[in-house]
């Protein structure tokens, strides 16, 4: 468990609310009287939970990190977080335009030019990271590697018009992470590490585990409860790659709930990655980051995980230059990988959030019910229902 202090600032113009502070005990008490019977309710071996609260940080360990070994959770214990690594791809993305090397609104044609034939090299970067390319599929098919990948988008027949639908979409957000790296000419694993991790002092955040961690690596369950590790694969590190611990986590949504504490492009980049690019039914997508009114509904933030939303097309509204910012003060994630089920919820100008990492798949709702319960109790105003 870590606690400390941090700078609270005002953001996009709006005077943080005063949240309500709590003992280290009190939380431990409303954490431990929740987790506890979740774990046994979904079979969870090991989880962690991160609170930010007032201004401080106070991270909590379940458990244990693998079944076979009875290895306690810990503040080292790396979770796979699965496509909760898109907003941190988002940043990267944000920071390399904010420095001025790549555009989000640049083609994908003008970096793949063998691309430049079909319906998809008319899409932007912005387009491919946000959803909206055509209709591409959520994972690619077994057989495309990085040696025949550009034959899966040339034969690619989009089903809505470019720029017009969201289908979320492993195989749009990895190809635009990888050709900013590739208009860099930087390895997309080195650029994420130098321009985000590294800058925000994530010294255990990994896309690959060091050797010296792998004892720290949690051992993944399926929903029956089978051990699994993420499966490695095309564009794998820019979609759902990452390994880290909550604390870490937890400093990456401080750093994005409060990038007035950083300068320059690394400022810009966070703001941008958790900025609205269009709406879709109840949510704003940002670059990764899902973005709901505040206070924050459960409703609306169980639409945003729903299969019909999540695995269909719908078509967005177009894009306001003047969206309130309490249209986007709610700011929402989950991550999965076949063993590994995380999420992450924050609310800026509160001050608010929570990180959950659990070493079992397990359902979204449960997952958004759960930081819901936390958050009521520690924070009310954090919802409006």
């Amino acid at each position: 468990m870590r606690i400390f202090l941090s700078t609270v600032a005002v953001l996009f113009g709006i005077v943080l609310p005063v949240v309500p502070a709590a003992s280290e005990d009190d939380i431990r008490s409303t954490v431990d009287t929740i987790v506890k019977p979740l774990m046994a309710e979904h079979q969870i071996p090991g989880l962690s939970v991160g609170i930010l609260l007032a201004g401080q940080h106070h991270v909590f360990h379940y458990g244990v990190s693998s079944r076979e070994t009875a290895s306690p959770v810990d503040d080292a214990t790396l979770f796979e977080i699965g496509s909760l690594s898109k907003p941190f791809t988002g940043t990267l993305l944000a920071r390399l335009q904010a420095e001025g090397s790549v555009s989000l609104s640049t083609q994908v044609k003008e970096l793949l030019p063998e691309l430049s034939q079909s319906p998809v090299g008319a899409a932007s970067l912005l387009e491919l990271h946000t959803y909206v390319a055509g209709g591409l599929p959520l994972q690619f098919p077994a057989e495309v590697n990085e040696q025949n990948f550009t034959s899966f988008y040339k034969s690619f027949i989009p089903t809505t018009k470019i720029g017009t639908s969201r289908l979320y979409s492993n195989t749009s957000i990895g190809l635009s992470g990888y050709l900013a790296a590739k208009s860099v000419d930087a390895p997309f694993a080195s650029l994420l590490d130098e321009k985000v991790i590294k800058p925000l002092n994530l010294t255990h955040t990994f896309l690959s585990v060091p050797k010296d961690r792998v004892s720290s690596y949690a051992q993944g369950y399926t929903s029956s409860n089978a051990p699994v590790r993420v499966n490695l694969g095309l564009f794998d590190d820019e979609a759902y790659g990452i390994k880290t611990t909550a604390a870490d986590l937890l400093d990456f949504v401080e750093a994005s709930a409060n990038p007035n504490r950083f300068d320059g492009s690394l400022k810009a980049a966070l703001i941008a990655a958790r900025s609205p690019v269009y709406q879709v039914r109840r949510m704003y997508q940002g670059l990764g980051w899902e973005l709901y009114r505040a206070p924050a509904r459960r409703v609306d933030l169980l639409q945003g995980v729903d299969p019909d939303f999540v695995l269909k097309a719908n078509q967005i509204d177009p894009p306001s230059l003047h969206v309130p910012a309490e249209m986007v003060a709610t700011v929402s994630k989950t991550g999965s990988t076949g063993g590994f089920g995380a999420y992450v919820l924050f609310q800026p100008e509160r001050g608010t959030g929570i990180v959950i990492l659990a070493n079992r798949f397990w359902p979204n709702s449960a997952r958004i019910a759960t930081a819901y319960s936390i958050l009521g109790k520690l924070d009310p105003g954090f919802f409006a229902d």
